[in-house]
């Protein structure tokens, strides 16, 4: 797989596709492209493979478009980012505006039991319309009071703690956990010598 799967929702994992997001210049886009974008609903489920080949050949046939929906689906993350974890109202605002639009190109179907929203086409605002409508789902949990962001000073990885203490530290515990533990046992040791 091409992205981190390790937050415990795929909206988060979105939220993920920035690495380093709180280290200044060594902050990383991994949304570089509509492909990346798509990539990343493909490996999310959240579109079909069918529907995955077929935004790759609108947006080869549309590259300013494609370009334009890609730095919208950065936006729509950007501002669940502001409006959850630093409550930014305006961010909110500015969701519920992308919202508005993403539901309104859709209509909300009955399918296997449950009601779901179901685009009327698919268009290169596909991936974009069925991540805000995620990411507003995600805002409407029940159990975000678990969400927490990576200890690390850089990373900023954010994810569900659902450790039974809710304890857990780091996005990840073989990186950002062992980067961090190794820095910590150094300090502890440099200390030691100056004594």
């Amino acid at each position: 797989m091409k992205f981190g799967h390790i937050a415990g929702d795929r909206m988060l994992d979105l939220v993920n596709t920035v690495d380093w997001r709180l280290g200044g210049d060594e902050r990383a886009e991994r949304l570089g492209s509509f492909a990346d974008v798509v990539d990343w609903c493909a490996e999310s489920d959240l579109v079909t493979a069918a529907e995955a080949e077929a935004l790759r050949g609108l947006a080869d046939q549309d590259d300013a478009r494609a370009e334009q929906e890609r730095r919208q689906v950065v936006e729509a993350r950007e501002q669940f980012y502001a409006a959850v974890f630093e409550d930014d109202t305006e961010a909110a605002a500015a969701l519920a505006t992308m919202y508005r639009s993403a539901i309104a190109a859709a209509d909300l179907v009955h399918t296997d039991g449950r009601w779901q929203w179901q685009d009327r086409e698919t268009d290169l605002r596909l991936p974009r319309d069925r991540i805000v409508r995620g990411l507003l789902a995600l805002a409407q949990r029940d159990d975000l009071d678990r969400l927490h962001q990576c200890e690390d000073r850089k990373c900023g990885w954010v994810y569900l703690d659902t450790s039974p203490r809710r304890n857990r530290r780091w996005c990840n515990t073989k990186d950002c956990g062992d980067r961090n533990r190794a820095r910590a046992y150094y300090a502890r040791q440099k200390a030691k010598s100056h004594d």
